[in-house]
C-alpha cells in the first residue's frame, strides 16, 4: 500500500499535519501515519489540535503517545501510528506494532475513538497494518492480544481475517501469518 494522491484536498490537509507522509499507509477510507511530533506533544501536555476527532485522544491514545515518548523503536516505520479518515483529514485513532519483533513475530494494538466506531474503521485499519507488517525483513506472524471481556475488539480482529490462536482465561491471541511466498 502506498500514498494515494486521489483526493487533493483531503491529502493537503494530510501533509500539512504529517511530517511522516512519505511512509503513511492509505486503505480505502483511511491514512495510517506515523505520529508527528506535534501530535505528540499536543497529547501528552493535554493540548487540543483542530485537526483531531472531538473525542481524539482517549484513554488509550494518550498510553500510546507516553509509550512513544518512551521508545526510540515506536517512531520508526514499523512503529505506533495514527488512523485519519481520508474524507475529513481527522484523526480517529491509533494503531501500531510494538516493535522489535520476537522470533519472526510481532505484537500490534489499535483503537478507534467511540464517536467512530461501528464503521468499520478498526478491522480496515488492521488488514493494512498487519499486511505492511509482513513486509519487514523477518516478520513471519503478527498478532494482538484481547481481554475477553472486550467481545468488540475480538470481533473486529475476526472481520480483519485474523485467527484464534490460543490465549488464557482472560485473553485470546489473533494472528496473521503471511501465506507462503
Amino acid at each position: 500500500m502506498t500514498h494515494d494522491t486521489t483526493n487533493d484536498t483531503t491529502n493537503d490537509r494530510l501533509d500539512d499535519q504529517d511530517s511522516g507522509a512519505g511512509n503513511a499507509i492509505v486503505t480505502e477510507r483511511l491514512v495510517l501515519r506515523s505520529w508527528p511530533a506535534a501530535d505528540l506533544a499536543a497529547v501528552l501536555a493535554g493540548t487540543r489540535q483542530p485537526h483531531w476527532a472531538a473525542d481524539f485522544p482517549d484513554e488509550g491514545d494518550r498510553v500510546i503517545a507516553g509509550f512513544i515518548d518512551g521508545n526510540a523503536d515506536a517512531r520508526g516505520a514499523f512503529g505506533q501510528r495514527q488512523i485519519l479518515e481520508r474524507d475529513s483529514g481527522l484523526v480517529v485513532g491509533a494503531i501500531g506494532l510494538f516493535w522489535p519483533p520476537a522470533d519472526g513475530a510481532v505484537e500490534f494494538g489499535y483503537g478507534v475513538v467511540p464517536s467512530r466506531r461501528g464503521r468499520g474503521y478498526a478491522p480496515e485499519a488492521v488488514r493494512a497494518l498487519a499486511a505492511f507488517a509482513h513486509t519487514a525483513p523477518g516478520v513471519d506472524t503478527v498478532y494482538a492480544n484481547v481481554e475477553l471481556t472486550n467481545p468488540a475488539s475480538v470481533r473486529v480482529l475476526e472481520k480483519a481475517g485474523l485467527e484464534h490462536c490460543g490465549g488464557d482465561g482472560e485473553l485470546a491471541r489473533y494472528r496473521w501469518t503471511e501465506p507462503t511466498r
